[in-house]
Protein backbone atom coordinates (compact mmCIF):
# COMPACT_ATOMS: atom_id res chain seq x y z
CA UNK A 1 0.00 0.00 0.00
CA UNK A 2 1.33 3.43 -0.98
CA UNK A 3 1.78 5.78 1.97
CA UNK A 4 1.96 9.55 2.13
CA UNK A 5 5.24 11.02 3.34
CA UNK A 6 5.20 13.26 6.41
CA UNK A 7 7.84 15.92 6.98
CA UNK A 8 9.08 14.43 10.25
CA UNK A 9 10.15 11.30 8.36
CA UNK A 10 12.28 13.12 5.76
CA UNK A 11 15.94 14.13 5.71
CA UNK A 12 17.50 16.29 3.00
CA UNK A 13 21.18 15.40 2.69
CA UNK A 14 22.12 18.78 1.26
CA UNK A 15 22.79 22.32 2.40
CA UNK A 16 21.32 23.66 -0.86
CA UNK A 17 18.67 26.29 -0.16
CA UNK A 18 17.23 25.65 -3.62
CA UNK A 19 16.61 21.97 -2.91
CA UNK A 20 15.08 22.82 0.45
CA UNK A 21 12.78 25.38 -1.21
CA UNK A 22 11.65 22.78 -3.74
CA UNK A 23 10.79 20.25 -1.05
CA UNK A 24 8.99 22.91 0.98
CA UNK A 25 6.96 23.84 -2.11
CA UNK A 26 5.78 20.21 -2.07
CA UNK A 27 4.71 20.53 1.57
CA UNK A 28 7.76 18.72 2.96
CA UNK A 29 9.83 20.36 5.70
CA UNK A 30 12.75 17.97 6.10
CA UNK A 31 15.52 17.78 8.63
CA UNK A 32 18.60 19.13 6.82
CA UNK A 33 21.92 17.34 7.13
CA UNK A 34 24.76 18.99 5.22
CA UNK A 35 27.06 16.17 4.16
CA UNK A 36 30.75 16.49 3.44
CA UNK A 37 31.75 13.85 0.91
CA UNK A 38 34.47 13.80 -1.71
CA UNK A 39 32.64 14.11 -5.02
CA UNK A 40 33.82 12.45 -8.20
CA UNK A 41 33.97 14.30 -11.51
CA UNK A 42 35.19 11.68 -13.96
CA UNK A 43 33.11 9.11 -15.83
CA UNK A 44 29.80 9.11 -17.65
CA UNK A 45 27.68 12.12 -16.55
CA UNK A 46 24.77 10.06 -15.14
CA UNK A 47 27.22 7.79 -13.32
CA UNK A 48 28.96 10.83 -11.78
CA UNK A 49 25.82 12.47 -10.38
CA UNK A 50 24.33 9.19 -9.18
CA UNK A 51 27.55 8.21 -7.38
CA UNK A 52 27.77 11.65 -5.74
CA UNK A 53 24.13 11.63 -4.63
CA UNK A 54 24.43 8.08 -3.29
CA UNK A 55 27.55 9.06 -1.31
CA UNK A 56 25.68 11.99 0.26
CA UNK A 57 22.71 9.78 1.16
CA UNK A 58 24.95 7.12 2.71
CA UNK A 59 26.78 9.75 4.75
CA UNK A 60 23.50 11.15 6.10
CA UNK A 61 22.32 7.60 6.88
CA UNK A 62 25.16 7.30 9.40
CA UNK A 63 23.46 9.84 11.67
CA UNK A 64 19.73 9.11 11.26
CA UNK A 65 17.60 5.98 11.40
CA UNK A 66 14.10 5.11 10.19
CA UNK A 67 13.79 8.19 7.98
CA UNK A 68 13.61 8.77 4.23
CA UNK A 69 16.86 10.34 3.08
CA UNK A 70 16.84 12.45 -0.08
CA UNK A 71 20.16 13.39 -1.69
CA UNK A 72 20.90 14.98 -5.04
CA UNK A 73 23.74 16.10 -7.28
CA UNK A 74 23.93 18.27 -10.40
CA UNK A 75 26.58 18.89 -13.05
CA UNK A 76 26.74 20.82 -16.29
CA UNK A 77 28.35 19.12 -19.30
CA UNK A 78 29.41 20.64 -22.61
CA UNK A 79 31.47 18.88 -25.26
CA UNK A 80 32.35 16.15 -22.76
CA UNK A 81 33.66 18.64 -20.22
CA UNK A 82 32.12 18.52 -16.73
CA UNK A 83 31.49 21.88 -15.10
CA UNK A 84 30.93 21.85 -11.36
CA UNK A 85 30.85 24.88 -9.08
CA UNK A 86 33.41 27.56 -9.99
CA UNK A 87 36.51 27.81 -7.80
CA UNK A 88 36.70 31.59 -8.12
CA UNK A 89 35.46 34.50 -10.24
CA UNK A 90 37.94 33.82 -13.05
CA UNK A 91 36.74 30.21 -13.21
CA UNK A 92 33.12 31.41 -13.29
CA UNK A 93 33.93 33.80 -16.15
CA UNK A 94 35.65 31.02 -18.09
CA UNK A 95 32.65 28.70 -17.63
CA UNK A 96 30.14 31.33 -18.74
CA UNK A 97 32.27 32.20 -21.79
CA UNK A 98 32.42 28.49 -22.64
CA UNK A 99 28.61 28.17 -22.40
CA UNK A 100 27.90 31.40 -24.30
CA UNK A 101 25.94 31.11 -27.54
CA UNK A 102 25.61 27.33 -27.46
CA UNK A 103 23.82 24.42 -25.86
CA UNK A 104 24.87 22.16 -23.00
CA UNK A 105 23.35 19.44 -20.84
CA UNK A 106 22.49 19.51 -17.16
CA UNK A 107 22.51 16.16 -15.37
CA UNK A 108 20.82 15.90 -12.00
CA UNK A 109 20.38 12.83 -9.84
CA UNK A 110 18.36 11.84 -6.82
CA UNK A 111 19.30 9.08 -4.39
CA UNK A 112 16.84 7.84 -1.79
CA UNK A 113 17.41 5.63 1.24
CA UNK A 114 14.30 4.42 3.05
CA UNK A 115 15.50 3.99 6.62
CA UNK A 116 12.44 1.97 7.52
CA UNK A 117 13.07 -0.74 4.94
CA UNK A 118 16.75 -0.11 4.04
CA UNK A 119 15.70 0.13 0.37
CA UNK A 120 17.97 2.28 -1.78
CA UNK A 121 17.12 3.72 -5.17
CA UNK A 122 18.62 6.35 -7.47
CA UNK A 123 18.38 7.68 -10.99
CA UNK A 124 19.30 10.71 -13.05
CA UNK A 125 17.64 13.03 -15.52
CA UNK A 126 19.12 15.26 -18.23
CA UNK A 127 17.94 18.54 -19.71
CA UNK A 128 19.40 20.47 -22.65
CA UNK A 129 19.91 24.20 -22.09
CA UNK A 130 20.49 26.80 -24.81
CA UNK A 131 22.41 29.98 -23.89
CA UNK A 132 22.25 33.21 -25.85
CA UNK A 133 25.59 34.81 -26.74
CA UNK A 134 27.05 36.62 -23.71
CA UNK A 135 29.22 39.71 -23.83
CA UNK A 136 32.14 40.25 -21.46
CA UNK A 137 30.03 42.94 -19.80
CA UNK A 138 27.15 40.47 -19.30
CA UNK A 139 29.49 37.99 -17.66
CA UNK A 140 31.20 40.57 -15.43
CA UNK A 141 27.89 42.05 -14.28
CA UNK A 142 26.50 38.61 -13.48
CA UNK A 143 29.59 37.54 -11.55
CA UNK A 144 29.40 40.78 -9.56
CA UNK A 145 26.04 39.60 -8.18
CA UNK A 146 27.84 36.56 -6.64
CA UNK A 147 24.98 34.30 -7.82
CA UNK A 148 27.18 32.06 -9.99
CA UNK A 149 29.66 31.16 -7.27
CA UNK A 150 27.82 28.20 -5.69
CA UNK A 151 26.20 26.75 -8.79
CA UNK A 152 27.24 24.05 -11.24
CA UNK A 153 28.18 25.69 -14.53
CA UNK A 154 28.31 29.09 -12.79
CA UNK A 155 24.66 30.00 -13.34
CA UNK A 156 21.26 29.55 -11.77
CA UNK A 157 18.16 29.11 -13.93
CA UNK A 158 15.96 30.08 -10.98
CA UNK A 159 17.69 33.44 -10.54
CA UNK A 160 19.38 36.15 -12.58
CA UNK A 161 21.04 33.52 -14.77
CA UNK A 162 17.65 32.84 -16.34
CA UNK A 163 18.11 35.92 -18.58
CA UNK A 164 20.85 34.05 -20.47
CA UNK A 165 18.68 31.05 -21.32
CA UNK A 166 16.89 31.05 -24.69
CA UNK A 167 15.16 27.72 -24.11
CA UNK A 168 15.43 24.33 -22.51
CA UNK A 169 14.54 20.85 -23.72
CA UNK A 170 13.53 18.72 -20.77
CA UNK A 171 12.65 19.14 -17.11
CA UNK A 172 13.16 22.58 -15.53
CA UNK A 173 13.68 20.96 -12.11
CA UNK A 174 16.68 19.07 -13.42
CA UNK A 175 18.42 22.38 -14.13
CA UNK A 176 17.49 23.81 -10.72
CA UNK A 177 18.97 20.72 -9.07
CA UNK A 178 16.02 18.63 -7.88
CA UNK A 179 13.54 17.23 -10.38
CA UNK A 180 10.16 16.82 -8.67
CA UNK A 181 9.09 14.55 -11.53
CA UNK A 182 12.05 12.22 -10.91
CA UNK A 183 11.53 12.42 -7.14
CA UNK A 184 7.88 11.37 -7.45
CA UNK A 185 8.81 8.50 -9.78
CA UNK A 186 11.46 7.19 -7.39
CA UNK A 187 9.17 7.56 -4.38
CA UNK A 188 6.48 5.53 -6.16
CA UNK A 189 8.97 2.68 -6.49
CA UNK A 190 9.32 2.79 -2.69
CA UNK A 191 5.50 2.79 -2.29
CA UNK A 192 5.55 6.40 -1.11
CA UNK A 193 3.77 9.48 -2.37
CA UNK A 194 4.03 13.22 -1.76
CA UNK A 195 0.27 13.84 -1.52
Amino acid sequence: MTTKIVSEQVVLASASPRRLDILQSLGLYPQVIATDVEEISKGRPCDIVIANAEAKAKEAAKTVRDKLIIAADTIVVKDGRVLGKPQDEADAAAMLSFLSGSSHEVYSSIALIDGGTSCRISDCSVTKVFFRPLSKADIAAYIATKEPMDKAGAYGIQGLGSVFIEKIEGDHGTVVGLSTFLLARLLAKLDKKIF
